[in-house]
């Protein structure tokens, strides 16, 4: 199983590694600083240098058999086991992907509801409700998250057993998607005075980083569901 290095530290943009696996699923490496799919973020994108001066182009990174594969392009060439290649994902998206994934947690910290599902992206990003009461507007939704944001909070990840986790349930706010568990530790993360929640994901270091966000729709998804869509303002 490959060193999930983006878990240490989401700020990575390339690594030095070694190749342990290539099929019809994708390249596999001892370590890789590629964020797989999961939790409603998408896989990071980018390259892999090859030790002859060619590059292979990932076109996404997902979870297979508890590794992590790193799907290449159609067209790009193959690296052979025991290869050591230099890593790189496209940080433009992958930086978007971390303001976004922040930005809906502290949409989380404004909608008091139970989170019923949801999807971060470059450009859009959501969180579905339930929403047994009055329905906040987006004008609202879209204030109160600037506010938050601006008061510049850290963002930390930190560690308890799943044990703890069980004892806790207000820790994981998503219905539909439970955090990655079973290898005796759960990530949380914490938004100092904002939010505190179970998640794997990448995230910015500080509030400050998100920059300005819009609530730009709010839909009805059923009898008490709701989904607000953010957009950041770049």
């Amino acid at each position: 199983m490959a060193e999930e290095l983006f878990r240490q530290d989401s700020y990575l943009k390339s690594c030095e590694a070694i190749v342990t696996g290539v099929d019809e699923k994708g390249i596999r490496l001892d370590r890789t600083v590629f964020y797989p799919t999961g939790g409603g973020q998408p896989g990071d994108c980018g390259t892999l240098a090859l030790p002859d001066g060619r590059s292979v182009a990932i076109r996404d990174t997902v979870k297979v058999d508890d590794d992590i594969a790193h799907v290449p392009a159609a067209d790009a060439p193959l690296p052979a086991v025991g290869n050591r290649v230099v890593a790189t994902v496209d940080w433009d998206r992958r930086y978007r992907h971390m303001r976004m994934h922040t930005a809906l947690h502290v949409m989380s910290a404004v909608i008091k509801g139970d989170v019923t599902g949801g999807q971060v992206n470059a450009d859009k990003s959501r969180l579905d409700f339930n929403l047994s009461g009055e329905v906040p507007t987006k004008e609202t939704v879209t204030e109160e998250i600037n506010r938050l944001i601006a008061l510049d909070r850290s963002v930390t990840p930190r560690w308890i057993t799943d044990e703890e986790l069980a004892a806790r349930p207000e820790l994981v706010k998503t219905m539909s998607v439970r955090p990655p568990s079973g290898a005796g530790q759960v990530r949380l993360l914490e938004i100092d005075g904002i939010d505190l929640q179970a998640c794997g994901g990448t995230h910015v270091a500080r509030t400050g980083e998100i920059g300005r966000v819009e609530c730009v729709k709010v839909e009805n998804k059923g009898k008490m569901n709701r989904r607000f869509v953010i957009a950041l303002a770049d």
